[in-house]
């Protein structure tokens, strides 16, 4: 398999619950053979943090990347990265020399500043493209705790001020080497079934939807104020036969509910004519120390598993 090595690596710039910087060694191993060579395009219909879409970027010398996710404020985010680097990256060096000099008390009310500044933005509907919704985004997460990013139902962010004591607020380099990575990719905010279209027989297609919970009290669909459900579940399942018919390669993540309960067969019976690997990721976001560690976690594809 051809993988085109380039001199940076890429960083996500934002932390994200369930984000795939642990396991990129893990998923990279398993792409298909091809990829570079014979697949030319790629698409991630909920791109989040964008581990695996960086690794890609990377790596591989494609014709064609699609990127996509309902969090409207997530997307211009990227968006205003890749377009106005520039000033992102101004913003943000004002907020980290701001911020990082204040004293507790201080940076509590700075922060919960910025975030009912962020919160008015949503409200007034001009966080879809706006340069500081972009900012703001990126500063708020570098900031809150434990990098979440959870709205309430009316769609506003709600994570509290996190304990940081010296958090990279603006990292310029990084910023600069997206920003030149993303000038190939097309940058959609929408349903994951927007990317039917981009898909061909030519493209891998990597889906890591919000997880089903592993019980109710870790239920954490919250990105945005719609629900993920089993029912959703199913008709994503539903979705990726649809590109599997066009001849796609696909890749999915998800949960393994067999970490709470042995018994539940729940994706194994919904991926049943595909190749389920159960591979050992960390779970960092987590209120609960303890609850944090190493779990299974599912990871689906539908052409033969290649291990490198």
């Amino acid at each position: 398999m051809f993988r085109k090595m380039k001199k940076r690596a890429l960083k996500p710039i934002v932390k994200w619950a369930g984000g795939k910087s642990q396991l990129i060694e893990e998923i990279s191993s398993r792409y298909p053979n091809g990829l570079g060579v014979t697949i030319k395009k790629y698409a991630e219909p909920f791109v989040g943090g964008g581990a695996i879409l960086l690794d890609i970027l990377a790596h591989y010398d494609l014709d064609e990347i699609y990127i996509s996710d309902i969090n409207a404020e997530l997307i211009n985010m990227y968006s205003k990265v890749k377009t106005d680097v520039d000033n992102v990256i101004k913003l943000l060096h004002s907020y980290q020399e701001q911020y990082i000099p204040m004293n507790n008390t201080a940076r509590k009310d700075f922060f919960y500043a910025r975030r009912n500044e962020f919160n008015s933005l949503i409200i007034n509907e001009n966080s879809k493209n706006s340069l500081n919704s972009a900012a703001l985004f990126i500063f708020l997460n570098r900031t809150c705790f434990n990098g979440l990013y959870r709205v309430n139902r009316k769609g506003l962010y709600n994570v509290p001020m996190g304990a940081y004591k010296n958090p990279l607020i603006c990292d310029e380099r990084n910023l600069r080497a997206v920003s030149a990575a993303l000038q190939k990719v097309t940058i959609v905010c929408a349903d994951y079934r927007a990317s039917a279209e981009f898909v061909d027989e030519n493209t891998l297609v990597y889906f890591d939807p919000p997880y089903r919970p592993l019980s109710v009290t870790s239920n954490f669909t919250s990105y945005t104020e719609n629900v993920f459900d089993d029912a959703a579940q199913a008709e994503l399942a539903a979705y990726a036969e649809q590109l599997m018919a066009k001849g796609a390669f696909v890749m999915l993540s998800n949960s393994d509910p067999k970490n709470s309960n042995p018994e539940d067969d729940f994706f194994d019976k919904l991926y049943s004519r595909l190749h389920i690997d159960r591979i050992f990721a960390s779970r960092m976001i987590n209120s609960n120390a303890d609850a944090r560690g190493k779990i299974s976690e599912l990871f689906i594809c539908n052409y033969e598993r290649r291990i490198l």
